[in-house]
């Protein structure tokens, strides 16, 4: 009920609806559109009420709920479903569940709060309650299983944009899945994918960014490589205008590559705004590592680097964890 009365309230915005009309279209009592009207008040919604006039929602507050999300959404593809949550283990999990279970494409899981967000390399990620975007999106693209580590490069591009549009902050994107501002991470992407040989069944695009976590949000050894937005600004941003602007730049990009099949301007964009090409770096595998200088990114999304001995290596996303030689960037 509570949804209902605040769906009609959204698509109302700033317009009275009467109590009775309500009452009329849900099938309850005047009486019980008013409780609930005083629990979304409870909630932060500033919603005036005026005698024969009836209630008018005025201000939202900052929320993760769906009919909030999809009120001023302009995407024709991500987020015609969306399903949000107070807390998850982790939404990529349950994204993943869902799109074993047939979701359509374009399914988007979000939560206010993770207890065991995950970034790569099964590293903890740190998801508090009310402060971050922690949100999972279902893709079921028509390109063969080499060409997804371009969808992780298409979410780096679309989160730059929308920090970028929402908070004229300077941002980059450290290869393949981190975006930075000043050096520290305020935001990580985690695609998983399942298919065959020549098929992708779904693959799953996981992104976390801390847009109000405080200083104090993150544990001590993570506080010279991590941000927030807020950190940055010095003052709250809005999840939902993120979350929106982001939603709409991706299914830009995505339907794009998918229509036209022309990676170059992701390529590009990600080279032009990159935080690792050109510098000397260290690649981490899970049995070895090695030394050399990131020369370029290829059509594919994959890093090529040029070893001490001259030996040119392409990379590819998920085999690797890429840290600076003298510390993260």
């Amino acid at each position: 009920m509570r949804q209902n009365i605040l769906k009609m309230l959204i698509d109302n915005m700033g317009e009275f609806i009467s109590g009775e009309d309500m009452s009329d279209i849900l099938g309850v009592t005047r009486a019980a559109i008013w409780k609930h009207i005083e629990i979304l008040r409870q909630d932060g919604y500033v919603i005036e009420s005026v005698p024969r006039k009836g209630y008018k929602l005025v201000e939202i507050p900052d929320t993760i709920d769906e009919y909030v999300i999809k009120g001023g959404l302009s995407t024709k593809l991500l987020g015609t479903e969306i399903l949000s949550f107070d807390v998850v283990d982790s939404t990529n999990a349950v994204a993943k569940e869902k799109a074993i279970a047939g979701c359509r494409e374009g399914t988007i899981i979000i939560a206010d709060k993770q207890t065991g967000g995950r970034g790569r390399m099964g590293r903890d990620w740190v998801s508090p309650s009310g402060k971050g975007i922690w949100m999972s999106i279902v893709l079921r693209p028509s390109i063969v299983p080499t060409k997804a580590p371009l969808i992780t490069s298409m979410a780096a591009v679309a989160v730059m944009k929308a920090i970028q549009r929402v908070t004229d902050l300077n941002v980059s994107i450290k290869w393949p899945n981190d975006i930075l501002i000043d050096g520290k991470k305020v935001c990580g992407i985690l695609t998983e994918m399942q298919g065959d040989m020549d098929i992708i069944h779904y693959v799953v695009v996981g992104i976390g960014i801390n847009v109000n976590l405080e200083e104090t949000d993150f544990p001590k050894e993570l506080r010279d490589k991590a941000t927030s937005l807020k950190m940055e600004l010095g003052v709250n941003v809005r999840r939902v205008d993120i979350i929106q602007v982001l939603l709409k730049e991706l299914e830009d990009i995505y339907l794009d590559y998918i229509n036209k099949g022309n990676s170059n301007a992701i390529i590009t964009f990600v080279k032009e705004n990159s935080a690792t090409v050109g510098n000397r770096i260290c690649v981490i595998g899970v049995d070895t590592s090695i030394e050399g200088r990131a020369i370029d990114i290829d059509d594919n999304g994959a890093l090529v680097v040029k070893l001490d001995d001259g030996q040119i290596r392409k990379i590819m996303s998920g085999d690797v964890s890429v840290r600076g030689v003298k510390g993260y960037v």
